[in-house]
């Protein structure tokens, strides 16, 4: 059996990150279009609505919570509303400070995707509707346009006045 050393000491600040839990936060769905809205012939226009928080639970541990919302109209009647806050426990250790941003952005989103995919989806069936399919999301590509929203915000402000 073989000894184990210990790690040299750049070794020993190794990034971790694990899910600890995921679980719907919120769920919910209005379907005020029904019973009319099952005979429509025209498929009905959809919107999805995305946007995800953080918070700090403990040192290195984060609850992410990814909410999407979905809407479905025809003309200016509401036919369905579904949304779903898929959250995750998070265990972050050995990031960086200025690298935990990008991590928290785009990585607890990733993992909580498929979640709340299957979770719109089967709602969407439970009230009688084909089932909303999500298309993957690039979240890295999401993260780096907030970043330049973000850097583009300060140089308008700057040069108004």
């Amino acid at each position: 059996m073989a000894e184990q050393q210990p790690a040299p000491a750049g070794e020993q600040n190794v990034v971790q990150f694990s899910v600890d839990r995921i679980y719907v936060k919120d769920l919910s769905l209005e379907n005020p279009g029904s019973p009319q809205s099952f005979q429509m012939t025209e498929p009905p226009q959809v919107e999805v609505g995305l946007r995800s928080r953080t918070d700090v639970l403990a040192p290195d541990v984060y609850e992410c919570v990814l909410t999407v919302t979905v809407t479905a109209k025809a003309g200016d009647r509401t036919i369905f509303l579904a949304e779903a806050a898929q959250a995750g426990i998070f265990t972050i250790k050995g990031v960086p400070a200025d690298q935990m941003q990008p991590v928290i952005a785009i990585h607890c989103p990733t993992v909580l995707f498929p979640y709340v995919r299957e979770t719109i989806a089967d709602a969407t069936l439970r009230a009688g509707y084909p089932p909303v399919h999500l298309q993957p999301i690039n979240f890295e590509s999401l993260y780096a346009q907030q970043v330049a929203q973000m850097q583009a915000q300060p140089a308008a402000a700057a040069s108004v006045n």
